[in-house]
């Protein structure tokens, strides 16, 4: 099982990013799924979840901002993220759980800087 994310990147106040997630391995519909950031010298911590049945759910400070999304024909899943501000910055990985079962990518580096 590998979780592989993409699309970070050094961006401005304002601008937008989209993360992708791709899965090699899993049943990927089977799985819940969702996007954790930890940011220099702070713990991981959930920013966006989605079911296998496509529910979504923010963390406060991103609603309105990010969407997360999934297409299980591709194994994927994405975050969009707009209008990122300082407070974004981190590194951003996937998560995977079914039951007892977890499994988490490498990560890919987001950072919001003028």
């Amino acid at each position: 099982v590998e979780l592989v994310e993409s699309g970070g990147g050094l961006v401005q106040p304002g601008d937008s990013l989209r993360l992708s997630c791709e899965d090699s391995g899993l049943t990927f519909s089977a799985y819940n799924l969702a996007w954790y950031r930890e940011a220099p010298g702070e713990e991981r911590t959930l920013v966006a979840s989605i079911s296998m049945s496509h529910n979504t759910a923010y963390t406060e400070s991103v609603k309105g901002r990010f969407t997360i999304s999934r297409d299980n024909r591709k194994s994927t899943m994405y975050l969009q993220m707009d209008h990122l501000t300082s407070a974004d910055t981190g590194m951003y990985y996937c998560h995977a759980q079914r039951g007892s079962r977890e499994f988490w990518g490498q990560g890919t580096q987001v950072t919001v800087s003028s």
